[in-house]
């Protein structure tokens, strides 16, 4: 009996720490399920199109949709989860996304695979705020890092382990039925998703009672009116992430032919996949101990960091000529998640209690509108030289390093317990 109590203090000790609770298991899992359909089966959304008789516009089409209805998708999906509570705009985002694979699963043309990517190729981004607010709304105030950095965390897994999963079918099964059959695992799992997220997590309708506040009686639609309530330090974030973002975006489609075809000893496609396990590894280790350290005191050198790291990159990439060179520079991309988690949670910290998912939406919608010009800016520096693109994804990211170090603002340190569970 005595090593039963201990075993289940230990891991009560273990969930405290890492920010478990029944909701977030019942999200994680649902990051983990939905999460390893979409990438089984949306990674080789190409190789598909092209074997349903599509053509290079189509493919082109599908990734314009990609960067649009990312960008597009935050808000109403930060409104909705304000209007109708965490939970069930999650059902309503999970239907979506499995009448999206079923279309495609049911209609074998590549016109389909159109019109059901606009139901599931999105999801992460419709999902992210009402998951964000989530977190918030069940953790106190000192786990709001680690529990935004868990969810960082197993993101990673369907990252990793989905297109090994979905290679595998196509190896099997072949580029036609091996996708479909991948679909109809998403289904499937989406499934198990949507009935895991109705029990685990708790019931979080807003109260239509409930007093007013800084956005009204009801959440705002409008965010022209929600841009209002825009706290001046997260505007500040915003334009810095945006800059930061166009040094990530610019040469983010060319890492690959950078490194198979362009440098003097190019790498094999085996180990440039190497050397995304070692981008993902280092991910994975810097989280917790980061989340752990954000959570005690002000975030912003935690940002800081990132950014840095982030504006790197381009630069070692470079001069990263051979394979273990590459492995110094994708250490260094592996590094940018380090205040990741943390600028989501500052986002979140700076965000009217009552409308943090809109906020959180609002934020991503304003930022991805802008950043989507950054892969077409990326395509046209390339063709100048590859040497151009990376120098001037390298200059945007210390513009906006420098821009936060200097004006970027933090919490204060007496609202830091705003938030309590």
């Amino acid at each position: 009996m005595a090593t039963h109590q201990t075993r289940t203090a230990r891991f009560s000790r273990i969930y405290g720490f890492l920010g478990l609770q029944r909701s977030t298991i019942g999200v994680l899992a649902m990051v983990v399920l939905v999460g390893m359909g979409e990438r089984m089966a949306e990674r080789f959304l190409p190789i598909y199109i092209m074997a349903l008789g599509g053509g290079a516009l189509a493919i082109g089409l599908l990734q314009a949709m990609d960067n649009l209805l990312s960008a597009l998708y935050s808000f109403p999906g930060g409104y909705l989860s304000d209007r109708i509570g965490t939970k069930r705009s999650l059902l309503v985002f999970n239907l979506v996304a499995m009448a999206g694979f079923a279309l495609v699963i049911l209609i074998p043309a590549w016109q389909a695979v159109l019109a059901g990517a606009v139901l599931f190729i999105s999801w992460s981004a419709i999902s992210l705020p009402a998951t964000m607010s989530l977190i918030y709304k069940v953790l106190p105030q000192n786990k709001h890092t680690m529990g935004v950095s868990m969810h960082s965390l197993v993101r990673r897994v369907p990252m990793a382990l989905g297109p090994l999963l979905g290679g595998l079918f196509i190896g099997i099964w072949g580029e036609r039925d091996g996708v479909r059959m991948a679909f109809g695992a998403a289904l499937a799992m989406a499934a198990v998703a949507l009935l895991l997220q109705q029990r685990m997590i708790a019931d979080d309708t807003p109260s239509a009672t409930s007093s007013a506040d800084a956005c009204g009686l009801t959440p705002e639609r409008n965010p022209l009116k929600l841009m209002r309530l825009m706290d001046p330090a997260m505007k500040s974030l915003l334009v810095t992430d945006i800059l930061i973002r166009f040094c990530e975006q610019i040469p983010y489609a060319f890492v690959v032919v950078w490194c198979m075809k362009t440098i003097a000893q190019p790498v094999s496609a085996f180990q440039f996949g190497l050397l995304t396990t070692i981008e993902m590894v280092t991910a994975v280790l810097v989280y917790i101990p980061v989340a752990y350290m954000a959570d005690r005191s002000t975030k912003k050198p935690f940002v800081l960091a990132t950014f840095i790291f982030f504006t790197f990159f381009p630069l070692v990439l470079l001069y990263s000529r051979s394979f273990e060179w590459l492995i110094a520079a994708f250490i260094l991309r592996g590094l940018k998640e380090f205040g990741e988690p943390t600028r989501k949670a500052l986002i979140m910290d700076l965000s009217p209690d009552s409308c943090k998912a809109g906020m959180f939406g609002l934020y991503y919608l304003i930022r991805d509108v802008f950043v989507a010009a950054a892969a077409m800016g990326g395509a046209f520096l390339w063709q100048i030289s590859p040497q151009t693109n990376l120098v001037t994804a390298f200059v945007f990211g210390i513009i906006g390093t420098v821009v936060f170090a200097f004006f970027g603002r933090d919490m204060p340190v007496q609202n830091h317990s705003r938030g309590q569970a």
